[in-house]
């Protein structure tokens, strides 16, 4: 093989791993980890087309693109959007209601919220002081209020909330609708997951593929390295330009494909192909995404200079150029499951990650808004659980997976509106309770799927997102 290099002859197995690593670390190393061949039938696809294309979707869809802010660690209800005035009135007592919870020992008596909220837009919402700029947006905004899970620990939680189950042996939602719907620009991944800095306690279980093909995974991003050169490691190739990576990825593709011939219905080299692919255009493709300096100084103002508003404008940039679901955890440096921090000091804690993030927040549904790409975008924002009203120690919470709240903005749902109740102490869902299958199959709903139609045959059953369970929330839809 010609190279400009002096480099001796190389076998086509050393070929692959060094065009491999130079292309990057993306989609690649989810791809060739699958331990079993899969099935063309499988993925609904011929062996021929890229699994990432455009799919059509069970039904008209209310939106085309996710964006979920996921808050790991637990934020509290009654201290964010679930205003309770009753546990003042009854602050330092122990309520029946709240006693027969099996909450831990270490919980007291009630606590009331250390801040004071107040009502905001149209709908008159209450809305703690810790958010003043997505109190700003309430009329765009649908509280669910009611939402339940089925464990207070933070590993199983997380894995419910992302991936439907408590192990960490599913695929993740932001896979399940890229294997559903595929996505709209083939120059990027169709799942991309941030975060600040920590990655999410579970790490790539939560933006996993699992045994879906590799070409489902997400694509991790951590925002901390915002040169553009850094954010996928090894991305550039240093030894060829443009012209002469095409030919080599061009080579060796038709190489695989006479292997791939020869061994008819083997989706794990056809993955290995597609992320090859994947990764040569990804070297054009993300520079110009994630270069933020391409925005006026009034969005940028707009959105804050915390890193994890950085996350909220590049989920913009990302979905603007088709990217089918973006993931944004909020982390800390060195914390991944940053706000459990209330277990020690809510007052504190909870207004410090809130000023973090709440401005880019806002900012992000605004600027989807004046763009026309709120009404196609489903914005999510919430927890694992939420904390319980009483107090642990003097100033904290403890965990509380009975009630907690989950808010959602754009793509197909009311604005203004909040759905459910939890008691009067923001203790347990008692009105219209959504179970996180529910909110799973909604999403999916939103998105055109058909939760119990969005299936994958896998060690002789049919999986799906929701597992056997799951109702569509029709209360939320606009």
């Amino acid at each position: 093989m010609f190279h400009r290099n002096p480099m001796p002859p190389q076998s086509r197995r050393d070929a692959i791993r060094r065009i491999g690593a130079g292309f990057g670390n993306i989609a690649l190393a989810g791809s060739l980890w699958q331990s079993k061949p899969l099935t063309a039938a499988a993925t609904g696809t011929s062996v021929s087309s890229s699994p990432l294309a455009p799919k059509i979707p069970h039904f008209a869809p209310r939106a085309k693109h996710v964006i979920q802010l996921f808050m790991p660690g637990g934020p509290s209800q009654v201290d964010t959007f679930d205003y309770k005035p009753e546990i003042a009135k009854h602050a330092g007592e122990r309520p029946e209601s709240v006693d027969r919870k099996s909450l831990r020992n270490t919980q007291m008596g009630l606590m009331p919220s250390p801040y004071t909220f107040k009502q905001y837009g149209q709908c008159g919402k209450y809305i703690s002081e810790i958010f003043p700029h997505v109190a700003e947006m309430v009329d765009d905004i649908c509280f669910i209020h009611s939402m339940h899970t089925d464990t207070p620990e933070h590993a199983g939680a997380m894995m419910m909330m992302n991936a439907g189950h408590l192990q960490p042996s599913r695929p993740s939602m932001g896979s399940w609708l890229v294997y559903g719907l595929g996505t709209e620009n083939q120059d990027l991944p169709g799942f991309v997951a941030m975060s600040p800095r920590a990655q999410p306690r579970n790490k790539l279980a939560n933006w996993s593929n699992a045994f879906l093909p590799g070409a489902f995974t997400g694509t991790y991003v951590n925002i901390h390295e915002m040169k553009v050169d850094r954010i996928l490691d090894d991305l550039k190739n240093g030894w060829l330009p443009k012209v002469e990576q095409r030919q080599q990825a061009d080579l060796l593709s038709k190489l695989n494909q006479l292997d791939l011939q020869r061994h008819q219905q083997d989706l794990q080299l056809e993955a290995s192909i597609q992320a090859m692919e994947m990764a040569f255009r990804m070297q054009f493709a993300v520079p110009d995404a994630f270069d933020t300096t391409q925005e006026s100084k009034e969005t940028l103002e707009m959105y804050g200079e915390s890193e994890y508003a950085k996350g909220c404008l590049l989920a913009r940039r990302l979905i603007e150029r088709g990217v089918r679901t973006v993931q944004l955890s909020h982390s800390i440096d060195g914390y991944d499951i940053a706000w459990d921090t209330g277990h020690g000091n809510i007052v504190d804690g909870h207004r410090a990650l809130a000023v973090a993030c709440d401005q880019g927040i806002a900012a992000l549904i605004k600027d989807l808004k004046r763009r026309g790409l709120l009404d196609e975008t489903l914005v999510i924002w919430g927890g694992e659980f939420g904390r319980a009203p009483t107090s642990e120690g003097q100033k904290g919470r403890d965990h509380d997976h009975y009630g907690f709240t989950t808010w959602m903005a754009g793509g197909g749902v009311k604005g203004g509106f909040s759905y459910g109740s939890t008691d009067e102490f923001g203790l347990t869902a008692v009105e219209d309770r959504v179970h996180v299958h529910d909110l799973h199959a909604t999403i999916l709903h939103l998105m055109g799927l058909d939760h119990e139609q969005l299936t994958y045959r896998y060690s002789g059953r049919d999986y799906r997102l929701t597992d056997v369970h799951g109702k569509v929330v029709q209360g939320i839809l606009a």
